[in-house]
């Protein structure tokens, strides 16, 4: 136990001293309003394209918002097939001292495999009233596959299962000291008219070791200590992110069975080099299980942290276990003089272990690139549209309103 928690602490400090010894400067500082008129975006292209005027460049980096995205989407991955997607960001300022931004994001999603799921992401600030309140509510109609436990799982064997799906996290934080924020919160997973393959093996043995009956309830309170100092979480230019939380799941708040886990989310941002508009950005998310037993599809699992971001490269679900180390690093570049293109390179590496005591190994590498299109340059939103690719086989196309992390 004290190997594998002195392993999650080291990747967390190298992660932070390392990019602080690269770059010293650790906050954000805003463009000024020319720089981003001089910007353009798909707005500013429509404009062009219809010689007509679809919004005023009067405006300017003073105007608190709301900034408003909007774009369908048609992609396709290894889990859905072709999907369609409406994405929606939303980005505003609380008050004229504009330290930080807020966004809410507003997601609809259906595939051709007939599964369709719609998702609500906020992260608010009420800067006078030093409160910070974030919220993660999702709906899910999914019909798809799972593959077992475990680093070693392959494509040969999958479970099919089908369920629907009700997520509603929200926290609510206060403010203590300058970026640094504690919080209390409520964590529901309800999983229900839940059906695997009745087809006995080894992927289905493990599945319903974990799930017992047709629906799961994970229902507990989130106790949590967050440092941010990015001004911009949308598109952060420099800064710090850490989230630490502790989530006991409860019995007496309504869950099928006592259960604990500990989330650890590190982010790092810098220019590099330090006079260009280039990032290079780490990331370090780790999900342990403390105690008990989680129901099957409440196991820390690629791809369902809050954003559905991680392991780029593979279906979600397509490694699970009682425990997740997950560490990404993406560089991020401009094509373009006018910021309407930008591209990037990431490369990011998971474990699966069994128990907090075990080695982290075998890794399970992932990499690929990706392009940025500019849709609001006044909250700097970018459509994310990337290629990853895994070990055997694995690979696909990633979309995201966005930045991934």
């Amino acid at each position: 136990m004290k190997i594998y928690n002195c392993k999650i602490i080291s990747v967390s400090i190298i992660l932070l001293f390392f990019s602080k010894f690269i770059s010293g400067q650790t906050g954000e500082t805003a463009p000024n309003d020319s720089a981003i008129i001089q910007q353009k975006d798909v707005v500013d292209i429509f404009q062009e394209l219809l010689s007509r005027e679809l919004r005023k460049d009067s405006m300017s980096m003073k105007d608190n918002g709301p900034f408003f995205s909007l774009i369908p989407v048609v992609g396709y991955s290894l889990h859905t097939g072709l999907t369609g997607v409406i994405a929606t960001s939303t980005t505003f300022y609380s008050d004229n001292e504009r330290k930080k931004n807020s966004r809410i994001l507003i997601n609809g999603n259906y595939s051709v495999y007939n599964q369709y799921w719609f998702t609500v992401i906020s992260n608010i600030f009420f800067e006078k009233l030093k409160l910070h309140l974030t919220g993660d509510t999702r709906y899910y109609k999914f019909p798809t596959i799972t593959y077992g436990l475990g680093p070693k799982s392959t494509f040969s064997n999958p479970l099919h299962i089908d369920y629907s799906y009700l997520r509603f996290y929200q926290v609510a934080f206060r403010e203590i000291a300058s970026n640094l924020f504690v919080g209390m919160g409520y964590n529901l997973d309800l999983h229900w008219n839940i059906e695997a393959d009745s087809v006995p093996g080894t992927d289905l043995d493990q599945f319903m070791r974990y799930q017992k009956g047709n629906q799961s309830i994970s229902s507990g309170i989130s106790l949590n200590i967050q440092y941010d100092n990015r001004k911009n979480s949308v598109n952060p230019q420099k800064g710090i992110y850490a989230n630490i939380q502790v989530r006991p799941k409860l019995t007496f708040l309504g869950s099928n069975k006592n259960w604990q886990s500990l989330l650890i989310d590190i982010r790092r941002y810098l220019k590099l080099p330090v006079s260009s508009n280039n990032i290079l950005a780490f990331w370090s998310y780790n999900v342990i299980t403390l105690s008990g037993t989680p129901p099957y599809l409440d196991l820390p699992s690629i791809g369902w942290d809050n954003y559905s971001t991680t392991g780029r490269g593979y279906a979600p679900g397509r490694y699970t276990g009682r425990n997740l180390i997950y560490f990404e690093s993406e560089y991020r570049f401009s094509l373009t003089g006018n910021g309407l293109l930008g591209g990037v390179i990431f490369g990011n590496a998971q474990s699966i272990p069994n128990s907090i005591s075990d080695n982290i190994r075998p890794i399970i590498p992932g990499a690929g690139f990706g392009l940025r299109i500019k849709i609001n340059k006044y909250s700097g939103t970018n459509l994310a549209i990337d290629y990853g690719f895994g070990i055997r086989g694995s690979h696909g196309f990633f979309f995201n309103m966005g930045e991934v992390f």
